[in-house]
This record gives structure tokens, sequence and C-alpha cells, in this order.
């Protein structure tokens, strides 16, 4: 009776080993993708030491509570030329559906005649050259009446650096046209593979008949191809890295740990699905000029607002706009 019980014990131990070297294999590995994260992360974060903009103070809005879940986040792509004084070259709101995953990316075009709060009427870029990111925020919510929770700022050099830890091997983009003027590089019609220079060039190419216009459309398809690099299972081993980078290359009010944890869960589940808009929409502007602010986009402002609010699917209006205004 015990020489059988004795038996029976062996043949559970030998039945549960591969289980527990199944067990140990995968705990040694979950330790070991870890700690490469962290010294990635690290890596990345000592590569950028000392390289991010200076945009000043931000408070941001509390969260709106009829969509609680919604996070919306000013991003501003700056051209820092050494004075201190920078205006916001590319400017998006972009809102992240914390519960669906999805996000919603909205161009604003930089020419729009905007009230800036304590100034006088200037193009809307020129916020961020009088006050930073904070007169930057507060113009945009005062004129549309959408909160803005958090913020992102990098300068081109910046930008540059990142693609090139992002994607080392380029971004792929089909080029429309030859492209070279004011841009800094000569880009040749048709797919290839963009380096961050090159991939910052075509974002911000202007000298054609679509103007503003075709740059701003650049920009959604040059994001929306980094996007599908980013989350492609061949850049995972080097998010750890660009996120680290990231906290050196981009101001924002994210702090870091948040930071790697994002970008690592939109990888991670590869499925973040991307809406686009452009504000000024179609049919709701014309064009001015005045002598303090030269070329500019006159908008209606409650057509924007309203066509706003309907993209991010919230009522935007003079009393939510009001909100916001000092």
């Amino acid at each position: 009776m015990e020489q059988r019980h004795t038996r029976t014990g062996r043949k559970r131990r030998r039945r549960l080993r591969p289980f527990r070297t199944l067990f140990a294999f995968l705990f040694v590995a979950f330790i070991g993708i870890g700690l490469y994260s962290v010294w990635q992360y690290n890596e990345g974060k000592e590569l950028a030491k000392g390289e991010k903009p200076d945009s000043g103070p931000f408070r941001g809005d509390p969260a709106d509570a009829r969509q609680p879940y919604i996070e919306n986040y000013l991003l501003l792509g700056i051209d820092d030329d050494g004075s201190g004084r920078s205006r916001s070259d590319s400017m998006m709101l972009a809102s992240w559906n914390r519960q669906s995953g999805d996000l919603k990316l909205v161009s604003l075009m930089r020419d729009i005649y905007a009230d800036i709060p304590g100034y006088k009427s200037y193009k809307l870029n020129t916020a961020y050259y009088l006050g930073g990111v904070q007169l930057a925020k507060d113009t945009v919510s005062g004129m549309f009446g959408v909160p803005i929770h958090h913020y992102a700022v990098t300068d081109f050099d910046n930008f540059e650096k990142l693609i090139d830890i992002a994607a080392p091997n380029g971004v792929t983009i089909d080029v429309e046209k030859p492209m070279s003027e004011k841009i800094g590089v000569s880009l040749e019609q048709g797919t290839q593979n963009l380096n961050g220079k090159e991939l910052l060039g075509y974002a911000r190419f202007r000298a054609d008949s679509e103007g503003d216009f075709g740059r701003v459309a650049r920009q959604q398809k040059a994001l929306a191809a980094l996007k599908d690099e980013v989350v492609s299972p061949a850049t995972l081993p080097r998010l750890p890295k660009m996120a680290g980078a990231a906290t050196g290359y981009v101001e924002t009010d994210i702090g870091g740990t948040e930071g790697l944890g994002k970008v690592l869960r939109a990888a991670l589940t590869g499925g973040v699905h991307i809406e686009r808009m452009t504000i000024p929409a179609e049919g709701t502007y014309s064009f001015g000029s005045y002598p303090h602010a030269g070329s500019v986009i006159e908008i209606d402002l409650p057509a924007n607002r309203e066509a706003l609010g309907k993209f991010l699917g919230v009522s935007l209006n003079e009393h939510s706009a009001a909100a916001f205004a000092d």
C-alpha cells in the first residue's frame, strides 16, 4: 500500500515538472524583458539629456464631467531659431479615448486669425511666441471651447532624432511630387523610406498650389505612417529607448514612466484607430491681410466650433468657449 502511494507521488511530480520548467522560463524571461526595457529607457533618456525646449509653466483643464475618459493633448512643433522666442509651426489637438483606445487628431492651421488673450488678434501660431504653451492652450480653448488636459512640445531637430531612433530604417511614405524648396532636403516622387530629416522636410513642404493646406495634409499623412511604424512588431524592442529619449526631446507635463506606459500600451494593442480633421473646415474660411499680422485665414468661428464638436462627439458653443476665456 505504501509502495503504491510512493509510485503515485512520483508520477505526479513527473507530470508537474514540465509546468514548473515553463513557469521558471517565463519568470526569467519576464525579468529579462523588464531589465532590458529599463536599460533601454535609461539609455534613451541619457542620449537626449538637456535637449528639450522650455515652454514655460502649464495648467491643464480638469476632466470633462460629460466624458471623464477623454484626454485632450495640445501638440506643438516649434521652429527653434536659437533666439529663445519660437513660433509653433505645427499645431494639433489630439483627443484620446481611454476606454476604446481610439485617437482623434485635429490639425489647426497656424495662420488662423485668432483672438489671443491679453493681446490683439494675430495668427494662431503667435500665441506660443507671446506666452509659451499656456497662452497657446488658452487661445485654443478660448476660441473653440474644448478643454485641454495635457501638452507636448518638441522642436524640429529633436523630432528628427526621435524618428531615427523609432525607425532606423526610415518611415515608408509615398511622396506625391518632387520636393526641395525651403525644406533642407531633396525628395523624389514615389514610395520611399524617409529618415528623420527627410520626413520632417516632407511634412513641412508648402511650395505648391496647396500651400499650408497641403502641408497640413502631409503632416497628418506622415504621422499616420509613423504610427504604423511604431506599432509594428519589429519596432517593439526599440520602444523603451524611444520613450526614454522622448523625456529629453519632448517637453510635456506627463511623467516619464507614465509616458512609457502609454507608449507600450499603444504598441502592444496595435489597433489604435486614428480619425483626422483640419480646422478650418471646408467652406468656413476666407483669406485676409493685416499690417501687423500679414496674410491670415479668417474663419467662421461658430461653424468651426460646431464642426469640431461634432468630430469630437461633444457639444461646443460660445458658452463652453466663454468658460475658458480670461
